[in-house]
């Protein structure tokens, strides 16, 4: 469960990605680093070129105890990363989103539109503890991957793999694009999703495994409720309840999926037969492939297992 408390803000280390939200970046970085400085922070920018120097030059910073929070100037790309250095540490994550979807920000209430009052948020101190998830990915020479917010697998990940790679549209319509592009490619696929101390429609099977084997479009697993810039896929996904929510789309035909897109994007299931949702502790999630994404970004190709680690960050919230 959720434990809420303050502390001082004097100093923090900054990753920022300012070419995030197609150049976005650039302005909300100095806005926020302004209003910082202005408010008394010491400011320390990491600005590296690449994924494994920015987490090593967090975590040296941790190590070396000169900050008391970390702030990504960014989207959930970013945020993903820096979680490799945060995580389980104690050290409060500060956001000030600048990405395309901000889903994690969103979710925590910090604002998306005024990097000045994203800024306010860091300084004033605010933390709780939310859970992540945290994905063995299937090399063996590979580190489990953590996740704030939703790691998606089959149609969804190869919409979120195009919607990176494309420049136009902005925001949520960029999804709503690929999802289209996508619509057309190879799409149901023989899932088996094995669940670990699961709760499916009320019923509760402590410690009790589980597996579902079906064709299916894809399989959702959510920390939080929404990706893709606020789309609700996963509408009763609680941030710290130390459990991970499913949604499995089954069997559609492409014109059935297209009828059913926006209903999952608003959480408006409408009772639809081939729309499941379950909670586990534990997923292992097998199809031919299927490729996943966490948090937007590259999470190999399945099967991986996921699982919730309770309590893994502490954020900075209003």
């Amino acid at each position: 469960m959720t434990q809420n408390s303050s502390r001082a803000v004097r100093a923090v280390t900054v990753v920022t990605n300012r070419h995030a939200g197609l150049g976005a970046g650039q302005d909300v970085a100095t806005a926020a680093l302004a209003r910082l400085r202005e408010r008394g922070v010491e400011v320390a920018e990491v600005q590296a070129p690449s994924a494994a120097e920015t987490v090593r030059l967090v975590r040296d910073s941790i190590e070396r105890g000169n900050s008391d929070a970390v702030v990504c100037i960014g989207g959930d790309g970013l945020i993903n990363v820096t979680l490799d250095a945060v995580a389980r540490t104690g050290v409060p994550l500060g956001l000030v989103p600048a990405g395309t979807g901000n889903d994690l920000a969103r979710e925590l209430g910090v604002p998306t539109e005024d990097p000045i009052a994203a800024a306010d948020v860091v300084v004033d101190g605010h933390t709780r503890t939310i859970d992540l998830g945290q994905i063995d990915l299937p090399a063996p020479e590979s580190a489990p991957m953590w996740f704030a917010t939703v790691t998606g697998t089959g149609f969804d990940a190869r919409v979120t793999l195009r919607a990176n790679a494309m420049r136009w549209p902005r925001g949520r319509l960029r999804y709503t694009v690929a999802a289209l592009a996508e619509i057309s490619g190879r799409f149901t696929v023989p899932y088996r999703v094995e669940l670990t101390g699961a709760v499916t429609e009320g019923l509760t099977n402590p410690g009790a495994g589980s597996a579902l084997e079906l064709n299916a479009v894809m399989v959702a697993v959510g920390n939080t409720r929404t990706y893709g810039g606020g789309m609700l896929i996963c509408p009763d996904a609680v941030l710290d309840d130390g459990l991970l929510d499913l949604t499995v789309v089954g069997a559609l035909s492409r014109s059935e999926m297209l009828r059913l897109l926006p209903a999952l994007s608003a959480g408006k299931r409408q009772n639809h037969p081939e729309v499941k949702q379950y909670r586990a502790a534990e997923i292992t999630l097998t199809a031919p492939g299927a490729p996943a994404t966490a948090d937007g970004e590259p999470a190999g190709m399945l099967p991986i297992t996921i699982r919730a680690v309770p309590g893994a960050l502490t954020v900075l919230v209003p």
